[in-house]
C-alpha cells in the first residue's frame, strides 16, 4: 500500500505560528520608517518654503511674502492666497503680483509643497498649492496640534516674535518636535 504524501495539520498550524510571529516583529519596524520617512519630508518641505521666504525676504528689503510695501510706506498685511500667490508667481520690488516688466522677482516656488501629516481637504491658490498644502495665516504661533491643517503661516505688521514664523500644522499633532515644525526670521 502507498503512503499518501501531504503535510499534516499539526506541521501546517507550526508553520502559520512561525509566520505569525515573524510577521509580528517585521511588521512595526515599516510603520515606523513610514512615520521617520513623512517625518523627512515635512523637514525638507519647511526648509525649502524657508529658503524661498528667506530669498523674498532679501530681495524685497524685508517684506514678507504676501505682505505689499504701499506708497505711503504702509505694509498690507499678508493673506493666506497672497502669501501662495507672491512665492509662486512673479512679483515687483514692493511685493506687488503682476506680469509686467517691474515684476521680474520670482517666482520662487513652482508650488507650496504638500504637508505629508495633514489632512487638508482644499486649495488656498487654484494650481499653486495642492491637496495637503492649504497655508493659514494669523497673528500668533499655533500650539503643538494647532486647529488648522497643511502649513501655517505667522504675519502681522507687528514687532512680534513670531513674525515671519512658517510652521507645520496638523490638527491632530506635531509629528516632529518644535524646533524642525517652524522657521523664525
Amino acid at each position: 500500500m502507498k503512503a499518501k504524501k501531504g503535510f499534516t495539520l499539526v506541521e501546517i498550524l507550526i508553520v502559520v505560528v512561525i509566520l505569525g510571529i515573524l510577521a509580528a516583529i517585521v511588521i512595526p519596524q515599516f510603520t515606523g520608517a513610514s512615520t521617520e520617512a513623512k517625518e523627512s519630508s515635512l523637514v525638507s518641505n519647511i526648509q525649502t518654503v524657508r529658503s524661498q521666504v528667506e530669498l523674498f525676504k532679501i530681495q524685497h528689503n524685508d517684506i514678507l511674502p504676501g505682505e505689499v510695501l504701499n506708497a505711503d510706506g504702509s505694509i498690507t498685511v499678508a493673506t493666506a492666497a497672497s502669501f501662495v500667490r507672491a512665492l509662486c508667481l512673479k512679483t515687483d520690488q514692493y511685493g506687488t503680483v503682476g506680469t509686467g516688466a517691474a515684476n521680474r522677482f520670482g517666482p520662487y516656488m513652482k508650488k507650496i509643497p504638500t504637508n505629508p501629516f495633514s489632512n487638508a481637504t482644499g486649495t488656498t491658490e487654484a494650481g499653486l498649492a495642492d491637496d495637503g498644502a492649504m497655508v493659514a495665516v494669523g497673528g500668533t504661533k499655533l500650539p503643538a496640534g494647532g486647529n488648522t491643517s497643511g502649513w501655517y503661516f505667522v504675519c502681522t505688521t507687528s514687532t512680534d516674535a513670531d513674525y515671519g514664523l512658517f510652521q507645520a500644522a496638523d490638527p491632530l499633532k506635531n509629528n516632529v518636535d518644535d524646533t524642525t515644525l517652524h522657521v523664525d526670521y
